[in-house]
């Protein structure tokens, strides 16, 4: 079975369409209840460490370097994160995230990172 994996705000109303839904931030999003956010796991870990999460808060505008210091995380993480993938078992996950540009953030990374491990596994 193949994985659908999707990006959302979680600010978003909730769809059935969004199969299972993940959060990948580190925190709880503000004004989120567990119940309006509908919520069905939550990965934390998965998410930049605090550290990276605040260096690149205090300079978004190198990017590329954010690319490569989370990518560098995954990597060390990959025996985890391949681990919970694969029990998952959904045909669609929906990242959720509270960012405000999901694009520029860790979420598309993550994304590619999770169609690989799920393409090769």
């Amino acid at each position: 079975m193949s994985t659908e994996l999707r990006i959302k705000r979680i600010y978003e109303d909730p769809d059935p369409e969004d199969g299972y839904r993940v959060l990948v931030d580190r925190l709880w999003p503000r004004g989120m209840s567990k119940a309006v956010a509908k919520v069905d796991l939550w990965l934390k870990e998965f998410a930049p460490s605090t550290e990276l999460r605040k260096w690149f808060h205090a300079d978004s505008t190198d990017y590329e370097e954010f690319v490569n210091r989370y990518q560098h995380e995954l990597e060390e993480h990959r025996s985890e994160i391949e681990q919970t993938v694969g029990s998952l078992n959904q045909p669609t996950i929906t990242l959720l995230t509270a960012v405000k540009n999901p694009e520029r953030s860790h979420v598309p990374l993550l994304k590619k990172f999770l169609t690989d491990l799920l393409s090769n596994g």
